[in-house]
Parts: structure tokens; sequence; C-alpha cells
């Protein structure tokens, strides 16, 4: 069976809440420009480029920018602890939003006064997509869909999930807590 993991990474015209200082909004087209001039996108799991699920110029990853946003398709690899990861998250449901990085080419900004700022992303830089349980934006998707495909031979197997103890459970929060900031810096909110 192969695993395809698809759905949108973003919506136009959604409206969020970014750290309680602005709120933000993508308009159509924001990704028309990056996705020519750099296609070569890849798909992580949390923000954690160490953790690569595919990649546009692998063929693993597509992307594209219609009418709801920008969509994207994964064909993720069972052998791998992160495709694991991404199948049995997403497929369970654990998982079902999405974010991404990027640097901001042209925006433009509104204040009505009695709300907070909204910023409308008009031309952005994409650096990557990420599977979340958190998004930005809780209007994105993820879905697991499988389909039968030839058997590749098994070369190892697995090793049972162990639960995390509570030292590796303060590490992965750690980790999660450096991975946030890191996003609201890309976002312009903390210097």
């Amino acid at each position: 069976m192969g695993s395809q993991i698809s759905g949108y990474a973003a919506r136009f015209n959604d409206v969020t809440t970014i750290g309680n200082d602005f709120r933000e909004r993508i308009a159509p087209g924001a990704f028309r420009r990056t996705l020519i001039d750099n296609p070569d996108v890849v798909i992580v799991l949390d923000h954690d480029t160490g953790r690569v699920l595919g990649r546009v110029s692998s063929g693993t990853l597509s992307l594209r920018e219609d009418g709801i946003g920008l969509y994207f398709s994964v064909e993720v690899d069972p052998t791998t602890p992160e495709g694991q990861t991404a199948i049995g998250t997403v497929g369970r449901r654990d998982i079902k939003g999405c974010s991404f990085s990027f640097g901001v080419r042209e925006e433009s900004w509104q204040d009505d006064g009695d709300r907070l700022p909204l910023r409308t992303l008009e031309d952005i830089d994409l650096w990557e997509i990420t599977l979340t349980a958190f998004p930005a934006y809780e209007t994105t998707s993820a879905s697991l869909s499988t389909r039968s495909v030839p058997a590749k031979p098994a070369v190892s197997t697995t090793a049972a999930a162990v639960p995390l103890s509570d030292a590796a459970f303060a590490v992965r929060k750690a980790a999660d807590l450096r991975q946030r900031t890191m996003e609201m810096k890309l976002r312009g909110m903390l210097v």
C-alpha cells in the first residue's frame, strides 16, 4: 500500500490571530511567484527540517495554488521513521492541520482602531510546509489516503512505540517551544 497525505497548507482570505498582536490573512495569488521562481519546497513534520517527508524536486511533493489556497499532495515513504509518524498521526487525525515557513515580499496593513490590526500577505517566499497539530490557521487540512501499489520487499522491521519518560517529554516540549518561537520570529513577531 502506498500512502499519500494531501490537503491545504494555507487557505485564502481566512483570518487568524497571531500571538494576540495582530490578525493575518493570505491573499489569493500570494504563492504564485514563489511556486514559479523557487518551486523546490519541502514538507516536514512540525517545522523540523531534520524530519523531511517530501520535496518538489524529488517528485514526492506537489504544490498548486487554486481558488481555495495552497494545495499539497505528498507521497509518504512508510519505510522511514518520519513517514511512519506522519502516516500514523495524520491517519488517526492527531495531526490534521498545516503551517508554513515564509518570508514576506509584499504585505498590506489595515487598522480598524477597535480591533487588532490586519496584515494581508500578498506575495511571499515559501520555504517549507509542515504537518502540525497546532496550525496558526485552523482551516488548514491534512488527510491520509492509501492506495495499492507494488509492494517493496521489507528490509527492516520497526521497533514498538515506547512511551516517553518525563525527561523525554520535557525535552520534546522544549523543542516544540523553540519551534513556535522560530515561527514567530519568521512571521516578524519576535526580534
